[in-house]
């Protein structure tokens, strides 16, 4: 590489034939953005981005064809002195099982699996409490979790949803333990990358993001439940399940994650020079 642009700066006089530049595909680009934008706003949007985009096109293709526009950009020689004031080289020792990636340790998954059903026991009070205090029936909030699991349910009543109903608890009831289950294995990947305030991460912080996601999908995954939701008590039922999932989770032991060991030995084989010898004679 070096050899064949000193023959051009040779053959140009200290100049290096490069590529012309050219604006061309800008023009091109904004040219094929307006014909999109034209299509949600306007007709005469799209014809002004097709007059540039062929312009654009027309432009490029000359500059390039039937040969490549170039210019000589000078050459300017620069002599670059390297030195080191250090005497000899230092070497930072490290441990066989070094790490370059934290945490160190994390918690198993049957942590976020206990925490998740402890959590999702504790959300139930809030929400029955709910239910007798707004409409004096406990199967009102499990109606509206899993109302769509009942046949012929179309614009139900408040009455309607008050009262039991089997097969919108069955639904209510796979639906909350799935939930619960799934948001505590995530509380125990989430909590080892908080180490200071695992409970506030998990009381607070969390149930708040997850409000605001139920808050502006539910909507389009339960209108029915979007309508009569009250935030105020789901917040409440949010913030207990996170307390208790959060508390269970942390009190289980932590185990390391062993990233840095060799992959045998993370994959439980069993293979020579992986242990010292006196492990080896065991």
């Amino acid at each position: 590489m070096e050899t064949h642009e000193t023959n051009h700066s040779s053959q140009h006089g200290g100049a290096i034939h490069l590529p012309a530049p050219t604006a061309w595909p800008i023009v091109l680009a904004f040219g094929a953005t307006l014909i999109l934008a034209g299509v949600v706003t306007s007709g005469y949007v799209s014809i002004l981005g097709a007059v540039l985009l062929i312009s654009g096109c027309v432009g490029w293709f000359r500059q390039v064809l039937p040969h490549e526009a170039h210019e000589d950009v000078p050459v300017e020689a620069e002599e670059i002195t390297i030195a080191s004031t250090r005497t000899h080289v230092t070497r930072i020792e490290i441990s066989d099982e070094h790490r370059a990636h934290l945490p160190v340790e994390t918690y198993p998954i049957l942590s976020g699996i206990k925490g998740g059903i402890a959590g999702g026991i504790a959300m139930i009070f809030p929400a029955m409490l709910y239910g007798l205090v707004t409409q004096h029936s406990i199967w009102y909030p499990v109606n509206l979790l899993g109302g769509a699991g009942v046949a012929h349910w179309t614009n139900p009543t408040t009455a309607e949803i008050a009262s039991f109903h089997l097969s919108a608890l069955i639904i209510a009831t796979i639906i909350h333990i799935l939930g619960s289950v799934l948001v505590g294995l995530l509380y125990g990947a989430m909590l080892p990358m908080f180490p200071r305030h695992p409970i506030v991460l998990g009381g607070i912080v969390a149930p708040l993001l997850w409000t605001g996601v139920m808050h502006s999908s539910l909507g389009v995954i339960n209108p029915a439940l979007d309508a009569r939701i009250s935030w105020p008590w789901f917040v409440v039922s949010q913030v207990a399940f996170g307390l208790v999932a959060g508390l269970v989770v942390v009190r289980q032991g932590k185990i390391k994650t062993g990233q840095s060991m060799p992959f045998v030995l993370r994959m439980g084989v069993e293979a020579s020079g992986m242990y010292s010898d006196k492990e080896d004679r065991h």
